[in-house]
C-alpha cells in the first residue's frame, strides 16, 4: 500500500509539472522562458514531454503491475468473504469481540428467533441461521459494498493506467519500432518527407497537429518527438474554406473558428463542419480541435532602406510568409526569410511603477514596459492594439541568421510617435528595439533621409559650413569664435570630425573595438583628447556643434528631395533629439538594410490538434469507478452481527450477541447499543461478563429469570480478531 501511494504521489507531481510547463514546445522556447541552465535540466529529465518520458511510462507500468497483482490476489478472497455469513462461529468466541453482550430471556428460543429474524430483515440486514443441538446461531451482515468499493477503486486505477498508456505516445513508439520508422529532423515541405518518417492511418492512438492554410487541403499531421517529428497520415483530408476571427475592442481575440470540409480518403465522402475553440468535431474516430491560428502564406509588400551606406536609395520587395528570396545589399548577398505576419499586436501600455521607472535611462522608459505579453504584476494593465508587424531573418553565407521584427505603424510612447524596429542575433535572446521617430508626415522616411545624408561626406561638409555661417550671424556669447578666421577654422575641423565620428567614419584605432560610431564614439574622443577638468565645458560645446550640424543636415536632405525646410517647433525639437539618439543606436544595427512593411494581402491558416484516443473511455470509466469506489470505501461500513440463542434446561433462552466492523467508530457502538436495548432490555452496559464459556453456562443456570450482563471487557485475556471463524 505504501509503495502504491508513493507511486501515485510521484505521478501526480509529474502531472502537475506537465500542466505548468507547456508540453511539446521547441527547445528555444524553454530557453527564452526559463534560461539555458533550466532548459538543459528540463531536457535531461524529459519535462518538455513528461507524459511520454521513459521514467513516467515506467512509473505508470509499475503502478499498473502492482495494482493488478493486488487486485488479482485480494478480489477472490473478498468475493468469497462477501458470500459467507460465518454462521459456524462458536458461541463462546463471541465474548472476544469489543462490542458484545449476553443475558437471559424468558421466551423460548423459537419465539425469540422469529422476532430476531423479523427485526434484522426490517433493518436491512441479510441473515442466515444455523440450528444446533443446544440452540440457534443467527449470523447477519450489512455494508458488503465496502469491499466492492475496494475492488472498484483498484480496478479504476488499472483502467486509468491502461488508458493513459494507450493515449500516450507509447503506441506510436511501438508502431514505429514494428514498422522500422524513425523521426525526421530536417526541413522542407511535408510532401517531400520520405516514407521512412511516415506512419500510416492505422495507428491506434496519437495526438498530433495539422496546419491548414485557407483554401488549401492536407491530410498529414505532425507528431512532435524529442528528437524530431513523425508524420501521421489521417483517414481523411481537411480543406479549410474560411477562417473566422473576432476581436475585442482591445484587439484581443474573442472567437476564432474554421469552416472546413472533411473528405474520406477511401470513399470520397465529404462532410462540412465548423470547428470552434472548445467545440471539437469527431470524424472517423478522430477528434479535431481548433488549437490556434497563424499566418498561411500572406503576401508581404516591404521596402528595403540601406543602413550606413552613402547614396543608397530604398527599393521594394515582395514575398510570402514562410518563403525566402535573395537580397543584395551592396557587395553582400543575404538570404531573406519571411517568418511571420501578425496583423494585430496587443501590448500593455500601463505606466511603469516609480521603482522601475527610476532605474530606466533619463528621458526614455524601457520599451519592454510597452511590449510583450508577460505578466507584470502590481499595476493595472492598459491593453492596446498597436497594429501589424512582420518578422524576417537575414542569413549570411555562413548560415548565421539574425532575426528582425518591424512594426508597420508608429506607436505612441511617452507622448511621441515612434516606429519600433526589433532585432536579435540569436533566437534565445529577447528582441532589442531601435526607436525611430515619425516625421511630420507620420512616416519613417524623414529619419531614413537623415540617416542617408549623415553617411554622405559631401553632405556632412556642407551641413557644417551652413551651421558655421548661421552661428556667425546669430548674436551669442560664442559669435566672436565663429567670426574669427583662425578660431572658426579650428571649430569647423572639430565639427567635421565630430560629425564623422557620429556617422562611424574615421574611428581611431586606439578606440575600443566595440565602438562603431554614434555618441559612444564622440564620448571616447573627448575622453582621449580633453583633460578631465575641462571636459564638461568642452563636451557641451561639442554636442552643441553636433546638434546644430544635424539640424542643417536634416534641412538639406529635405531640400534635396524637394521638400520645404521644417520650421522650429517643440515637435521638431523632439524629433531631432530622438533622431540623434536613434541614429547613435543605429550604428550597432546588425544589418546593411532595414525592411519596413508597406502593405500585405493576408492569408490565414488554422492549426488543429487531431487525436485518436482509444483509452479515453477507459479513463472516463476509471474516473467514475474511482469516485464511486472511494465513496463506498469511506461511507459504507461493513458490519457483521452474531446472535446466539441457547436453550436453557429450565426454560427460557440464553442470549449472547456480538458485532464487528472493518472500522471501529462511535456509530458502530451506538448501533450495537440500540440492538442490545431491544434484545436485552435492562442490561447494564458497563457490567463485566468476567467468565469463560464453561463458567457462563453455570452462571446462566443459577441466574434469576430476565437477568443479564453486558460486559465491556473480557477478563479472560486479549480479544481475538474481530471476524473469527
Amino acid at each position: 500500500m505504501r509503495f502504491a501511494v508513493s507511486l501515485l504521489v510521484v505521478i501526480c507531481l509529474a502531472s502537475v509539472i506537465g500542466t505548468v510547463i507547456k508540453q511539446g514546445e521547441p527547445a528555444v522556447n524553454y530557453v527564452n522562458q526559463f534560461g539555458a541552465f533550466w532548459a538543459e535540466v528540463f531536457s535531461v529529465l524529459g519535462l518538455p514531454n513528461v507524459y511520454s518520458a521513459k521514467w513516467f511510462l515506467l512509473l505508470m507500468a509499475v503502478l499498473l503491475w502492482s495494482t493488478t497483482l493486488c487486485l488479482l490476489r485480494n478480489t477472490p478472497k473478498f468475493l468469497r468473504d462477501m458470500r459467507q455469513f460465518k454462521e459456524s462461529v462458536r458461541a463462546s468466541s463471541l465474548l472476544a469481540f469489543p462490542n458484545r453482550a449476553e443475558g437471559h430471556r424468558a421466551e423460548p428460543s423459537s419465539t425469540l428467533f422469529d422476532w430476531v429474524s423479523q427485526r434484522l430483515v426490517a433493518d436491512g440486514w441479510r441473515a442466515k441461521a444455523q440450528v444446533r443441538e443446544d440452540g440457534r446461531m443467527v449470523a447477519a451482515k450489512r455494508g458488503q459494498a465496502n469491499k466492492l468499493g475496494y475492488i472498484a477503486t483498484h480496478l479504476a486505477i488499472v483502467l486509468i493506467c491502461v488508458g493513459g498508456l494507450l493515449d500516450g505516445n507509447l503506441v506510436v513508439k511501438m508502431r514505429m519500432l514494428v514498422q522500422d520508422k524513425t523521426p525526421f529532423n530536417g526541413g522542407g515541405l511535408v510532401s517531400q518527407v520520405p516514407a521512412q518518417h511516415r506512419l500510416d492511418e492505422g495507428t491506434l492512438g496519437y495526438r498530433a497537429n495539422i496546419r491548414v492554410p485557407e483554401h488549401a487541403t492536407t491530410g498529414t499531421a505532425i507528431l512532435s518527438m524529442p528528437d524530431g517529428v513523425v508524420l501521421q497520415e489521417l483517414p481523411f483530408s481537411i480543406e479549410l474554406k474560411q477562417f473566422k476571427v473576432e476581436y475585442y475592442a482591445t484587439g484581443m481575440p474573442k472567437l476564432f473558428a474554421s469552416d472546413v470540409v472533411l473528405q474520406d480518403r477511401h470513399t470520397g465522402e465529404k462532410v462540412a463542419a465548423t470547428i470552434k475553440v472548445n467545440e471539437p468535431f469527431r470524424y472517423k474516430g478522430v477528434n479535431i480541435f481548433q488549437s490556434s491560428f497563424e499566418d498561411g502564406g500572406s503576401l508581404l509588400k516591404v521596402k528595403a532602406w540601406p543602413m550606413g551606406t552613402s547614396g543608397g536609395q530604398p527599393f521594394d520587395i515582395q514575398g510570402r510568409v514562410q518563403e525566402d528570396t535573395v537580397l543584395e545589399a551592396g557587395s553582400q548577398k543575404l538570404k531573406l526569410e519571411f517568418v511571420d505576419l501578425r496583423p494585430t499586436n496587443v501590448e500593455d501600455f500601463a505606466p511603469a511603477s516609480a521603482a522601475s521607472a527610476a532605474s530606466e535611462p533619463a528621458g526614455w522608459s524601457n520599451v519592454q514596459q510597452h511590449l510583450g505579453s508577460g505578466a507584470k504584476g502590481g499595476r493595472q494593465s492598459h491593453l492596446r492594439n498597436v497594429g501589424p508587424s512582420f518578422t524576417y531573418r537575414l542569413r549570411d553565407d555562413a548560415n548565421q541568421a539574425k532575426e528582425f521584427r518591424q512594426y508597420m505603424q508608429p506607436v505612441d510612447i511617452d507622448g511621441q510617435r515612434l516606429y519600433l524596429a526589433g532585432m536579435r542575433e540569436s533566437l534565445s535572446e529577447d528582441f532589442r528595439y531601435l526607436r525611430i521617430p515619425a516625421d511630420d508626415q507620420d512616416s519613417v522616411a524623414g529619419w531614413m533621409r537623415l540617416n542617408r545624408a549623415l553617411h554622405d561626406a559631401s553632405m556632412r561638409e556642407k551641413a557644417v559650413e551652413r551651421m558655421m555661417a548661421k552661428a556667425a550671424r546669430e548674436p551669442s556669447p560664442m559669435q566672436r569664435v565663429f567670426q574669427d578666421p583662425e578660431l572658426s577654422r579650428g571649430v569647423k575641423e572639430q565639427a567635421l570630425r565630430t560629425l564623422a565620428l557620429f556617422a562611424g567614419v574615421g574611428l581611431d584605432a586606439r578606440m575600443d573595438k566595440e565602438i562603431k560610431g554614434g555618441l559612444p564614439a564622440v564620448t571616447a574622443m573627448l575622453e582621449r583628447t580633453v583633460p578631465a577638468e575641462q571636459r564638461n565645458g568642452v563636451s557641451d560645446f561639442i554636442l552643441s556643434l553636433l546638434s546644430r550640424s544635424m539640424v542643417e543636415l536634416h534641412q538639406m536632405a529635405r531640400a534635396q528631395d524637394g521638400l520645404p525646410a521644417q520650421e522650429d517647433s517643440p515637435a521638431f525639437e523632439r524629433f531631432m533629439v530622438q533622431s540623434m539618439l536613434s541614429l547613435s543606436d543605429a550604428a550597432y544595427y546588425p544589418a546593411p538594410v532595414m525592411l519596413t512593411l508597406e502593405g500585405f494581402d493576408q492569408v490565414q491558416a488554422s492549426v488543429f490538434q487531431v487525436t485518436r484516443a482509444p483509452g479515453q473511455w477507459l479513463v472516463y470509466i476509471g474516473f467514475l469507478m474511482l469516485c464511486v469506489g472511494v465513496l463506498m470505501m469511506f461511507y459504507v461500513r461493513e458490519r457483521r452481527l452474531w446472535i446466539w440463542l441457547g436453550d436453557q434446561p429450565g426454560g427460557g433462552t440464553h442470549v449472547r450477541m456480538a458485532m464487528s466492523s472493518s472500522r471501529r467508530t462511535m456509530a458502530l457502538d451506538q448501533e450495537f447499543e440500540a440492538l442490545r436495548r431491544e434484545l436485552l432490555p435492562g442490561v447494564d452496559a458497563d457490567a463485566d461478563a468476567g467468565a469463560d464459556a464453561g463458567a457462563d453456562a453455570d452462571a446462566s443456570a443459577a441466574a434469576p429469570q430476565d437477568s443479564a450482563t453486558s460486559p465491556s471487557e473480557d477478563k479472560s485475556g486479549t480479544p481475538s480478531p474481530q471476524d473469527p471463524v
